[in-house]
């Protein structure tokens, strides 16, 4: 089975830094790391290119120009170029553990999409880990446990005895860690680039796969990651139906959508000229840039 993990980012070189260090760190590596860069500058990219001379799997960048927050695009373009079997969506500010990968394969079920969670690392924390501090994935990690939808100071540790019990419920929608198959992720037409702006994209993107048959099974216990600490973008009322998104997502519940027109389909012809041999290195390719 083919692993892509697609990270999301935008504008944080110094964190997505550490992230790609992280990922090197893994037992068990994917076969490829998608960049899917929401319009970043050069900084990013010179990044990722330095990174790719000697990164141990193939590392590329796939860029857009900045019209605001369109993270499902993004991915859309992401996913559409990688070559996985399975995929798994990161974001840019998330610090993996070194089992992050193995466990979210050890997990995989058919017909199901696995949604883990994060450690949210504090201020102070925050500014440690960018100074070189090496992350913890345990209580004793200086975090935020009180936020709701978050991990508590309780799920601050692995064991996979555990997480193969929680997997069985599902769990809050959080698109920084969450890993799908890609047919499953083809049949729904992967994120609908109608939701720009922040929120409600990946809890669409859940809805229409609960709407056709794809279970969620919940991350817990394992596939941990600490969370750097930035701004919030989020609204006051994550629920506001004046808000666009928002009422898209209710009409996909509403009317028990499975598929929405402008999604991954439309870059077929763009990446299908991809490389389809993940076992061969790769620096940062050209086509797609």
């Amino acid at each position: 089975m083919r692993t892509s993990l697609i990270v999301l980012t935008y504008n944080w070189p110094q964190a997505l830094g550490l992230v790609l260090q992280s990922i090197t760190k893994q037992s068990r590596l994917p076969d490829e790391v998608v960049i899917a860069d929401d319009g970043s500058t050069a900084a990013t990219r010179e990044l990722i290119e330095t990174c790719a001379a000697t990164f141990p799997c193939r590392l590329s960048h796939v860029w857009q120009d900045d019209l605001g927050f369109r993270a499902a695009r993004a991915r859309n373009r992401a996913i559409a170029s990688s070559r996985g079997d399975y995929m798994i969506l990161l974001d840019g500010d998330m610090l993996l553990h070194p089992s992050f990968v193995a466990d979210h394969l050890a997990l995989v079920r058919q017909n199901s999409f696995l949604q883990g969670g994060r450690l949210r690392a504090s201020e102070q924390e925050t500014t440690q880990l960018l100074a070189g501090k090496r992350p913890r994935f345990d209580w004793l990690l200086d975090g935020q446990f009180d936020t709701k939808h978050e991990f508590k100071r309780r799920h601050a540790f692995r064991a996979m005895w555990l997480a193969r019990r929680a997997a069985r419920r599902g769990g809050n929608v959080m698109s920084c860690n969450m890993s799908f198959w890609r047919t499953d992720l083809d049949r729904v037409n992967g994120f609908d680039e109608r939701m720009q702006g922040y929120g409600s994209e990946d809890i669409e993107l859940a809805a229409r796969l609960h709407n056709a048959g794809v279970r969620q099974r919940q991350l817990k216990y394992a596939g941990l990651a600490v969370h750097l600490h930035h701004a919030t973008r989020a609204p006051p009322d994550p629920h506001d139906l004046s808000m666009p998104n928002n009422r898209l997502l209710q009409a996909t519940r509403e009317h028990h959508l499975m598929r929405c027109a402008l999604g991954l389909d439309q870059y077929r012809e763009e990446f299908e000229q991809a490389p389809s041999d993940l076992r061969k290195k790769s620096d940062v390719a050209d086509w797609q840039r």
